[in-house]
């Protein structure tokens, strides 16, 4: 297997698995900055999302300034150009990280960049949960908090699976975009390493590996969603 990939592939074969561009760098990078970025980015969209359903003139808590504010920012946000992005909030990334270049500093703006686009799709998916079980929760008593956690996000949860899903592999093809920025991982691999120098083997398989990321993604989202469907 070696030998042939040594023969008819001799640009991947070259990178190796190790060191700084080593294949198992690359995939290392990529799963980082993806994990990383929806762990930030998703936990602040959640929080917008939220925030727009419950101040919602038909929401719990009501207030149309908020709510403004919220959708705005999330509008906005959403129109920005990620490319565009990555260079209006360089300053910021500089100051959390101390750099503008590499994987961690590649958290900031992929965190900045996904969150609007989740928190749009949080919204969405929480204002499919029927009125009447959160009127039915208000009957009982039931605080603001519990309607959040116990009627919004579990009666949701199987289409907050789907939107999350879907973020992910979005949030995939950004890291490939940042990727071109120095943001290193398969992104750079493909772009850097595989095109500019013109070493298309190294370039289509990075690229088969984006997709598999994809389809993994995929794969485990809808068999997550599935269950939570079932109860």
């Amino acid at each position: 297997m070696l030998e042939w990939i040594q023969t008819n592939l001799p640009g991947v074969y070259s990178l190796g698995w190790g060191g700084d561009s080593g294949w198992g760098t690359s995939i290392a990078q990529t799963l980082y900055i993806t994990l990383g970025a929806a762990v930030f980015g998703g936990l602040l969209g959640l929080a917008f999302g939220i925030g727009l359903v419950i101040t919602d003139e038909h929401g719990i808590r009501a207030n149309r300034t908020v709510f403004e504010i919220l959708d705005k920012v999330v509008s906005i946000g959403r129109a920005i150009p990620f490319i565009i992005m990555v260079v209006v909030f360089s300053p910021l990334t500089q100051l959390i990280t101390g750099t503008t270049i590499g994987t961690t500093a590649a958290l900031v703006p992929l965190s900045l960049g996904v969150f609007p686009f989740y928190a749009r799709q949080v919204q969405v998916a929480l204002l499919g949960v029927s009125d009447g079980k959160v009127e039915a929760a208000r009957s009982f008593g039931a605080s603001n908090w519990d309607i959040i956690h116990d009627v919004y996000l579990r009666e949701g949860r199987s289409e907050l699976v789907r939107v999350s899903t879907v973020t992910m592999i979005s949030l995939v093809g950004l890291t490939a975009m940042a990727g071109a920025i120095g943001a290193g991982g398969l992104g750079t691999t493909a772009i850097v390493t595989g095109y500019q120098r013109f070493q298309n083997d190294v370039m289509w398989t990075a690229t088969i590996l984006i997709l598999l990321f994809i389809v993994l993604i995929q794969f485990v989202g809808d068999l997550i969603a599935r269950h939570y469907s079932h109860h």
